[in-house]
């Protein structure tokens, strides 16, 4: 089997910046005010794992979910381009961080685990991330592409894990300002691709001539 090594490089910046470890990074801290290292590390396993299901599942049925409900592949590129677009315009206008935080409410000693809500879901495995890990494998059809992305999403998971473990000293050691710039990059980086995501769909349905 070929690899397709753009595909490669395309699904891990997707993913990388979608899931976005270094945003969230500050926010598990936020809502883990009172947490042990100990207790930092089940939520970080537990939140990685749950999302990382969520996300494994949507690889491997969300076009045959999309079938069943009557949407095709292209219309669905054109829709999940256009989110993942807003999410690079938060991203570089820094509406999306906020929106994480505000979404987190107020820190509570006493409530529950966060690892599933809001940790899992929505910011491990949000809209974006759940529209690109379909989108990904839509692009490639069949096992080589869904082999790729299933190995990135376990890296870009991985990555995940590391910066929570990590997160308590990230935001001293690298600084505000180092996370921003990173971002607005990261932003750029995934509106051109939202957008080579729409103009795809759009080809398909004979709208736009596809370029090469």
């Amino acid at each position: 089997m070929i690899i397709d090594t753009a595909y490669m490089i395309t699904a891990f910046v997707t993913l990388l910046v979608v899931v976005d470890p270094i945003a969230i990074a500050p926010i598990f801290l936020a809502i883990t005010p009172d947490s042990t290292a100990a207790q930092r590390e089940r939520i970080a396993r537990r939140a990685v794992l749950v999302g990382g299901i969520i996300l494994v599942v949507f690889s491997l049925a969300g076009e045959a979910v999309l079938d069943f409900i009557g949407i095709s592949m292209a219309a669905f590129r054109v829709a999940g381009g256009i989110l993942l677009f807003l999410t690079a315009l938060d991203m570089l206008f820094e509406r999306r961080t906020k929106r994480r935080k505000d979404s987190t409410g107020e820190p509570d000693p006493h409530h529950e685990d966060p690892s599933v809500f809001p940790l899992a879901i929505p910011l491990i495995a949000g809209p974006g991330a759940i529209a690109s890990v379909i989108l990904l494998v839509g692009e490639k059809p069949g096992g080589e592409g869904l082999a790729v992305v299933l190995s990135i999403l376990v890296v870009v998971l991985l990555l995940m894990y590391v910066m929570l473990r990590l997160s308590s000293g990230l935001e001293k050691r690298v600084g505000k300002v180092a996370i921003n710039v990173f971002t607005r990059i990261f932003g750029m980086l995934l509106a051109a691709l939202s957008v080579q995501f729409v103009l795809d769909g759009l080809a398909e349905f004979g709208f736009v001539t596809p370029l090469g």
